[in-house]
């Protein structure tokens, strides 16, 4: 049998394992912590042999930004799909804060909390940990002044797009441990109406 006809299964199980990988360590951080997050519980998680684990992944850190990583791109392709609804005009912005909200309480955001307390101590996670994290926080924001559809050139849009991300950063963390979804819902509703007149262009006056 011609070696490619063989290649190609290979490369087709091999990243499936890689998926079932990075989805199990994902599901491992958010119910048990980095502490609790073992390499050989990722893998009988995934269903895989120990071997093929340490194959893909020879290291925990390894393992766990490379998951951190797989998710944060998988949830970004999610964000452009749901944009792809979003109505036009005053609408959006609301709709837009409403997605970016979802993001920073779901299993992404938990996953990347753990790894950030975890990395205070760690050294070897926080080197792998810090440049991700700096491409994630950039793509994000690039990502966010697509979906609110505005003009970052203008004075004051750059900050103001950077102030909501930091916001609902801020509060994922406030909902990790108590339900703050009353507190969470009115303070995103004054915040979506502040950033309605930030982001809104200043009419030229007519001369």
């Amino acid at each position: 049998m011609p070696a490619a006809s063989i290649r190609v299964p290979q490369q087709e199980r091999s990243r499936a394992t890689r998926a079932r990988l990075l989805e199990a360590t994902v599901e491992c951080l958010v119910e048990h912590g980095w502490a609790g997050t073992t390499t050989t519980l990722v893998a009988a998680r995934a269903g895989v042999s120990r071997g093929a684990q340490l194959h893909h992944y020879p290291t925990k850190a390894a393992l766990v930004i490379a998951a951190v990583d797989h998710l944060a791109e998988r949830r970004a392709a999610e964000l452009r799909t749901e944009a792809e609804a979003l109505p036009a005009g005053p609408q959006r912005l609301d709709r837009v804060i409403d997605l970016l909200g979802a993001a920073f309480t779901g299993p992404l955001f938990v996953a990347a909390l753990e790894l950030w307390v975890a990395a205070r101590t760690d050294r070897e996670l926080r080197e792998a940990l810090v440049p991700l994290e700096a491409r994630v926080g950039r793509e994000m924001h690039r990502l966010t002044v697509a979906l609110l559809d505005v003009d970052e050139r203008r004075p004051g849009v750059r900050e103001a797009v950077q102030a909501t991300l930091d916001l609902l950063r801020g509060l994922g963390v406030a909902n990790l441990l108590n339900d703050d979804s009353t507190r969470r819902t009115a303070l995103l509703a004054t915040w979506k109406r502040q950033l309605a007149t930030l982001l809104t262009p200043t009419p030229t006056p007519t001369p």
